[in-house]
């Protein structure tokens, strides 16, 4: 690729032709703000480049018109000017138009503190709204089980849509209308929950204001942490590990698990549990209906099932794969109907007092707790009074935001063990947090149970690392298992494209996250979440893995216990009520 040499506030410098001024001013320590560009959306190769906010507005010699820094290529010889009056005043207009329409409740809205337009006006020094708008009001849209839409906040930088359409290919956000009219909504203008969206989160996690947020669901927590009738439970899943502690000043990826649950035990739950243990439980059961298909001549290639995101994208896209689908509930929703009976019976507790709450990096959690199949404990007791099997999903972020609200300094605590029966989890269930997980959790068990000798080297480089679809293969007393694994529903498609078309007969078990870099990468997660910081997040969660005594699910003492003392054998009819599940086709083939 040629050089180009051109001129940047007086700075000679030479860049690769094509390199946007945006990233050529970067090279000579120039900043120039941004607002709706975002660069690696989820994955490197996503980009945002719209220039639709016109914050970074530059000035060109020769030009007469302004043009935005984040999507013009540079030119030879060209001369580009920055910080000039006039680009700092249009720049500052810009601005202020936005603010004009904007409703401005900052100390109660959501994004307080982490909202890209505070931070750019104040990184532009904007303190006047010369401008003075009509301000909208259209109504907030809470059909959703996961996430609010509110137009009000909208300042049309249509990074939702990119990351709807281009990496999670779902395609149901639009933007309708001109001018001041102009929004972007679900199509044709219906409630988010009558479109195919699929709860994922990907949309609020890279809003720059409060337009797309999570549906808060922390009252309903304080509520029954104060009724004395309740004995509330929590679950945390693997990829809060290593993630919440970022939002308190701490290292990404640093492992908080400790403080993690000292903090929740200081709020008031009553147990404390790891959703680890029930991901060792989802490994037994997915493990074993692998190698009852492969031996059995089932449905193959295998699907995960833990990401309900995913399950959704299948049942609305996809309805004619669903038999290849795995029947395992999810980590989260074993966890819920097992809190509901086994340990009600060991306890001694009334099974409808019982209130169960899941810390999710997922905002797709709440939509899959909400699904009306989810409610095994209720059958199994044959109480209707018995609430579904997971009461309130809360994401990282609202936790986080409990645990300022109760004053804990989360950065200093002890560590704190979490309680038993359901508190151990292996390094295999660590894993299940980034993508690639599941497949080698699931490998490390299928390995031994078949042949019957132990792995020598655990670690399944093949499946890990950020690449959008990875495969492998092990053999397996002469069976060569193939694998693939797949993250964003994006890479998704492709391979489903090729499941459908006949393609892939050779493969065995296929793994799907939502998600960029797997849970880690969350739409519930703290902001921001750009792809160095998934990065190093899953480092954190290897890291973890490496360190804890037992790294296979089979090996946990208390799955071992749960299976000698109550559900007898992985896939059997206990099992089956408790544990497994059906799925709807919802979309057209």
């Amino acid at each position: 690729m040629a050089n180009v040499t051109i001129t940047i506030d007086g700075q000679k410098t030479t860049v690769p032709e094509g390199t946007t001024i945006l990233k050529a001013a970067e090279q000579v320590g120039v900043k120039i703000p941004t607002l709706c560009f975002l660069e690696h959306v989820g994955l490197r190769h996503i980009k945002h480049d719209v220039g639709a906010c016109r914050v970074c507005v530059v000035e060109i010699e020769g030009k007469k018109d302004f043009v935005s820094s984040c999507n013009t290529p540079v030119e030879e010889g060209m001369v580009i000017k920055t910080n000039t009056p006039k680009v700092l005043a249009t720049r500052k207009l810009n601005l202020e138009m936005m603010l004009s329409e904007h409703h401005l409740d900052c100390p109660t809205c959501p994004k307080n503190g982490v909202c890209e337009l505070q931070a750019v006006c104040a990184e532009l020094n904007v303190r006047q709204i010369r401008p003075q708008g009509e301000r909208k009001d259209l109504p907030i849209d809470d059909s959703s089980p996961s996430i609010v839409r509110n137009p009000n906040k909208c300042i049309i930088c249509q990074r939702c849509i990119t990351a709807c359409k281009v990496l999670q290919s779902v395609d149901v956000l639009e933007l309708y209308g001109n001018g001041y009219d102009a929004t972007v909504r679900p199509l044709g203008g219906k409630p988010i929950i009558e479109t195919q969206c699929v709860a994922c989160g990907q949309c609020a996690l890279v809003c720059p204001t409060a337009a797309i947020v999570e549906k808060d669901d922390t009252w309903k927590v304080w509520e029954a942490i104060a009724d004395p009738k309740k004995h509330v439970v929590v679950q945390t899943a693997p990829a809060t590990h290593v993630t919440i502690g970022e939002a308190f000043g701490l290292p990404v990826g640093t492992d908080i698990t400790g403080k993690m649950v000292t903090a929740l035990k200081r709020l008031g739950f009553d147990a404390v549990f790891d959703t680890n243990w029930s991901a060792d439980l989802t490994i037994m059961e997915e493990g074993y209906e692998l190698i009852h298909r492969i031996k059995n001549g089932g449905v193959l290639p295998q699907f995960t099932s833990c990401s309900p995101g995913w399950i959704k994208f299948l049942e609305e896209f996809y309805p004619d794969l669903i038999p290849h689908i795995s029947s395992c509930k999810s980590p989260q929703q074993m966890l819920g109907p097992i809190a509901k009976t086994y340990y009600t019976q060991k306890k001694g507790i009334a099974p409808e007092d019982i209130f169960v709450v899941s810390i999710m990096p997922c905002t797709a959690k709440k939509y899959e707790a909400a699904r009306p199949e989810m409610n095994a404990a209720a059958k199994f007791w044959k109480n209707p009074n018995i609430s579904r099997d997971v009461d309130v999903v809360l994401t990282s972020r609202e936790l986080i935001r409990m645990i300022r609200e109760a004053g804990i300094d989360f950065a200093n605590l002890p560590d704190s063990s979490y309680d038993p029966v359901m508190g151990e989890g292996t390094g295999a269930a660590q894993i299940f947090g980034a993508t690639g997980g599941v497949m080698e959790a699931a490998l490390r068990t299928a390995y031994e149970v078949v042949t019957g000798k132990s792995l020598e080297k655990l670690d399944f480089e093949d499946v890990r690392g950020m690449k959008d679809i990875k495969e492998a293969s092990v053999n397996m007393n002469g069976l060569t298992v193939k694998v693939l694994v797949a993250h964003s529903l994006g890479a998704a498609r492709q391979l489903m494209d090729k499941v459908r078309a006949g393609e892939l007969k050779d493969y065995h078990f296929i793994e799907v996250m939502t998600c960029p870099g797997g849970c880690i990468g969350g739409g519930g997660q703290p902001i921001p979440t750009t792809v160095e910081k998934r990065e190093m997040r899953i480092a954190g969660i290897y890291e973890r893995d490496r360190k804890l005594p037992l790294r296979k699910s089979h090996e946990n003492p208390e799955i071992q216990a749960i299976y000698k003392e109550f559900l007898k054998e992985p896939l059997g009819h206990l099992s089956h009520e408790l544990l497994h599940t059906h799925y709807t086709p919802r979309g057209k083939k």
